[in-house]
């Protein structure tokens, strides 16, 4: 019995993960395709000005007219979502992407560098960590006004600590490897080394894990927006949508409301499973 009970533990570590079905991923990339098409295209794709007022068609049910209704000034509610997807994917994009830039500038020179710059910047993200990114973005909104450009800025300084602590925990790994040794002995700088080989190492796996943030951060601009801090109106946007829709719930209209909130939790959700794919795909390939 004792004998045996190593070699099943061996069998179980050494068990392939059960991987994630097929047609749940390929369907969170069609869902995702066909959102950002429509953003991109929306002019084309709307049938109606998103802010366009009907006077004669006020909370209007749906109908080959107007496909998902009107809202209570009589705009159509397929144009403005369709034209709201535009501020709902831009915001959480520029997030990302400076968040991942900084976070990864960051973290390589720590984990490079090590010693005291090290020590000082992992005190500085532990101080960042302290506060929640929502309420950073709405600091930003007190202190610059209100808009989409304020809370990206805020929310992308809060979110580079999460980049740069992940990038600097593998820079820190990969500078014990052989070959950064082995380029060190024919004489290349740290830089170069740093630069031009382990950066390219870690990148991947940072983009899958800032691919998650891209879902976080999107329904943080949605809610910033649903409580009047973010996007102004007339301009479409998803959480700007679900709060006018606010005084028609409680006569019964949900659509107006619904519907945008549909549209984010699909986009919240087919990222967070595409970034859920990629991160154990990478992780597969660079196991630690």
């Amino acid at each position: 019995m004792t004998s045996s009970t190593p070699t099943l533990a061996i069998r179980v570590l050494r068990a392939p993960r059960r991987p994630r079905p097929r047609l749940l991923y390929w369907t969170a990339v069609v869902v995702l395709a066909v959102i950002t098409l429509a953003a991109t295209f929306a002019p084309m794709l709307a049938p109606y000005d998103p802010d366009a007022v009907d006077f004669m068609s006020f909370l209007a049910p749906p109908s080959p007219a107007h496909w998902l209704g009107t809202d209570s000034l009589g705009r159509d509610i397929l144009s403005r979502i369709i034209w709201g997807g535009r501020t709902a994917l831009i915001g959480p994009l520029a997030v990302v992407v400076f968040s991942t830039i900084i976070g990864i500038l960051l973290g390589l020179w720590a984990g490079w560098r090590g010693g005291w710059v090290d020590a000082a910047l992992s005190r500085v993200f532990d101080v960042l960590f302290a506060f929640p990114s929502l309420l950073i973005a709405i600091m930003a909104v007190a202190l610059f006004g209100k808009g989409l450009w304020a809370p990206v800025i805020a929310m992308s300084i809060a979110y580079a600590p999460f980049v740069a602590r992940l990038t600097r925990s593998l820079v820190a790994a990969e500078r014990t490897r052989p070959y950064v040794s082995a380029y060190r002995v024919q004489g290349f700088g740290g830089a170069w080394i740093a630069l031009r080989r382990v950066l390219p190492n870690v990148t991947p796996i940072v983009g899958a894990q800032s691919t998650l943030n891209f879902g976080y951060v999107l329904a943080e601009l949605a809610g910033l927006s649903f409580l009047g801090l973010g996007v102004q109106a007339p301009t479409a946007d998803w959480g700007a949508m679900i709060n006018e829709a606010q005084s028609g719930v409680a006569a019964g209209q949900l659509l107006p409301a619904i519907a945008p909130a549909i549209a984010v939790v699909l986009s919240v959700v087919a990222v967070n499973i595409i970034g859920e794919e990629l991160s154990d795909r990478i992780g597969g390939e660079n196991p630690a």
